[in-house]
């Protein structure tokens, strides 16, 4: 089989391309920038013509226009009048600014979040958390040694009284050693909140972590 020749687009003169704007102005009834039109168009004419071929059919009051913030939109210019085209496009530039504005705010409250997640890691690190947890739970099973020792009969007895300190020695560092696993599980949680998923991972390497929480 041959190869198959692939047929180049013809190029649209200046005047066809004026037809092909007015024509789809006029069809969809809608305000387009010469962007939006070129785009819609699929570039069978370029932005920079489709800029200057507005502007011309403008001033030939071929098409109306009108500034729609920093660019201006055309339409077709139609007998009657369409009384709502006015609403239509407050209602478009105030949804337009209304977007604005909460893109701003969302910036703004994600630079917040990670300001907030520095000053975190700043305060007590992970690697910390874990490093005393590791000496907490050492000392736990010493006591618990010395106290299996004691329950066993294989050292004298100790007089109750000591006895009693010891049991509740051994209950205040259990309950310390879950305190820090608490602490360390819900900064790691404020970690995941403010961390894409796809760089747990990196992040957990970054603060020192190695298995789950």
């Amino acid at each position: 089989m041959g190869a198959t020749k692939e047929v180049k687009e013809k190029k649209l003169t200046p005047d066809e391309s004026s037809k092909l704007i007015l024509n789809y102005l006029r069809k969809t009834n809608r305000p387009y920038s010469a962007t939006d039109i070129s785009t819609n168009l699929n570039n069978k004419v370029t932005k920079a013509a489709a800029t200057k071929l507005l502007k011309d059919m403008h001033e030939r009051n071929e098409i109306d226009g009108k500034a729609s913030g920093k660019q201006i939109v055309y339409f077709a210019i139609q007998d009657e009048v369409d009384e709502h085209f006015e609403e239509t496009m407050q209602a478009k530039e105030a949804e337009t600014e209304r977007l604005r504005t909460e893109i701003i705010s969302l910036k703004t409250e994600e630079k917040e979040l990670r300001l907030a997640l520095r000053a975190e890691s700043t305060i007590v690190t992970t690697a910390e958390l874990r490093s005393n947890a590791e000496k907490l739970e050492q000392e736990k099973v010493e006591l618990q040694e010395r106290l299996a020792k004691l329950k066993s009969g294989k050292v004298k007895p100790v007089d109750p009284e000591r006895k009693v300190q010891i049991v509740a020695a051994r209950k205040k560092w259990a309950k310390i050693v879950a305190n820090r696993k608490k602490i360390r599980k819900e900064l790691w949680g404020m970690i995941l909140d403010a961390t894409e998923k796809d760089k747990v991972a990196e992040r957990k390497e970054e603060v020192g972590i190695e298995g789950d929480i």
